[in-house]
C-alpha cells in the first residue's frame, strides 16, 4: 500500500465513506481497507447523530417538513399535497390492475381499473342491463 493510497484511505473515511465504497475508489480489497483503519488511528470514521431530525421541502408546496428520526421519511406536507401532486403526475402510477372486459349490456370493450368484476362498462349501461333482467 503506497503512501498516497493510505492519504487517500485517511481522506475518504473522514468523508464517511465505508471500507466496501473506499475500496471500489481505490481498487484494494475491503478487508485490507478495515485492517488499514484498524492500524491507523488517523482515519476514524465520523460519528453520525442518529437521533437529530432532518427537514425537507414539500414538493407541492415547498413547506418544510419536519422528519422523525427512525420513521419512514415525509415526502409531502399533507395527504392535500400528496394527492395534488400523484394526480398531476398520473404517469408514474404504477397501475397493475388494469382488466380488459367487454359489457354485458352493449358489448363494447372497455378498461377497467381495480374491478375486476365489472360488468358494465358505463352507468347508462348497468341501468339498462338491471331493467332489461328485471322485467
Amino acid at each position: 500500500m503506497t503512501n498516497e493510497q493510505k492519504d487517500k484511505i485517511r481522506q475518504l473515511r473522514n468523508e464517511g465513506m465505508g471500507y466496501k465504497e473506499i475500496s471500489d475508489v481505490i481498487g484494494l480489497s475491503s478487508e485490507a481497507i478495515r485492517s488499514f483503519c484498524r492500524r491507523d488511528n488517523k482515519s476514524i470514521r465520523p460519528k453520525v447523530n442518529v437521533c437529530e431530525t432532518f427537514t425537507d421541502k414539500c414538493p407541492v408546496c415547498g413547506k418544510t417538513i419536519e422528519q422523525t428520526p427512525h420513521k419512514k421519511h415525509k415526502k409531502f406536507c399533507s395527504d392535500k399535497c400528496r394527492m395534488s401532486w400523484w394526480n398531476s403526475h398520473m404517469e408514474l402510477v404504477k397501475r397493475k390492475a388494469i382488466y380488459d372486459k367487454v359489457c354485458a349490456y352493449c358489448n363494447k370493450p372497455f378498461s377497467v381499473y381495480g374491478r375486476k368484476n365489472q360488468k358494465y362498462c358505463c352507468m347508462e349501461c348497468y341501468r339498462n342491463g338491471r331493467r332489461s333482467h328485471n322485467g
